[in-house]
């Protein structure tokens, strides 16, 4: 674990000012939770771990899963802390980042339990603009995508994948009512636009993610659980530990995809590569 006694605001610094992580604290892949609570969930299904920083909302812990290192950090709520985590975990040596976390389906036919795959994101958040211009996309990295479909294959849990939204508001900005039935413009519409244009879920982070992972050539996901279905109106929160358990054993067909490229010479992994 490195030591934390001497802590610097410098980004340069090799411990992270917020998250509080050096390069021997995490392993090259970390699962993003919002919730420093599901760090506990998340740790449970792995054959060990350690808790090695917990500084604000960023809570770390590193262990391994099926005999594959794996990290997790929590970020908070909403984009511009899960900004500064991969920020920060980069500088650390993290190349593959999944957020793993709950969301709101706005597709019939998607049940409240079932995981969403993102392949890749609306940007109606504001911190990615600050990396890159606004028509730059926000797209899943295609091994992380493909780890995560044949993880919840393996495990024979009910997923959906496709196009994210991420906003930067819980209510206004997910064309919820705020304060005594407020409603922003064009709220009313907003959940309906998207579901024509065949946008699957709702959340507030991984548009994000994966820009910011794009930007910096590292690899990026996002599994969510569905809690909501803004169509049926259900709401329970259910499938948090099935999103967690699909990204740890996604970390774990990630190693071997890695693996299985450096045997072949290849740069990427494809379906012509067998696992």
């Amino acid at each position: 674990m490195t030591d934390k006694s001497d802590r610097s605001e410098d980004p340069n610094d090799e411990v992270g000012y917020h998250v509080e992580v050096g390069s021997y604290d995490v392993a090259d892949a970390v699962l993003l939770p919002g919730n420093p609570e599901r760090v506990d969930k998340i740790t449970a299904l792995w054959d060990d771990y350690e808790e090695v920083a917990h500084h604000r909302e960023y809570r770390t812990a590193t262990g391994s899963y099926d005999d594959a290192p794996i990290s997790v950090t929590s970020t908070g709520i909403g984009s511009p802390s899960a900004a500064i985590a991969v920020e920060e975990l980069a500088r650390a040596g993290v190349d593959t980042f999944v957020r793993v976390g709950s969301c709101g389906a706005i597709q019939p036919g998607m049940d409240v339990g079932d995981l969403v795959i993102t392949t890749g994101a609306v940007r109606q958040e504001g911190t990615s603009d600050e990396y890159v211009r606004e028509d730059y996309p926000a797209a899943a990295d295609g091994e992380v995508v493909s780890a995560l479909v044949a993880a919840a294959e393996r495990l024979g849990y009910d997923y959906h994948t496709g196009v994210t939204m991420s906003a930067d508001s819980f209510y206004a900005g997910q064309g919820r009512p705020g304060f005594e039935g407020f409603e922003a413009a064009g709220s009313d519409e907003l959940v309906a636009e998207l579901r024509d244009a065949n946008v699957k879920n709702i959340e507030m982070e991984a548009s994000a993610i994966l820009t910011i992972a794009n930007v910096y050539g590292l690899r990026a996901g996002a599994v969510c659980s569905v809690y909501a279905n803004r169509v049926t109106g259900e709401f329970r929160t259910e499938g948090e530990s099935r999103a967690a358990e699909t990204a740890s054993l996604a970390v774990t067909l990630l190693a071997r995809m890695d693996e299985v490229k450096r045997e072949a010479g290849a740069d990427r992994w494809h379906a012509g590569l067998s696992l």
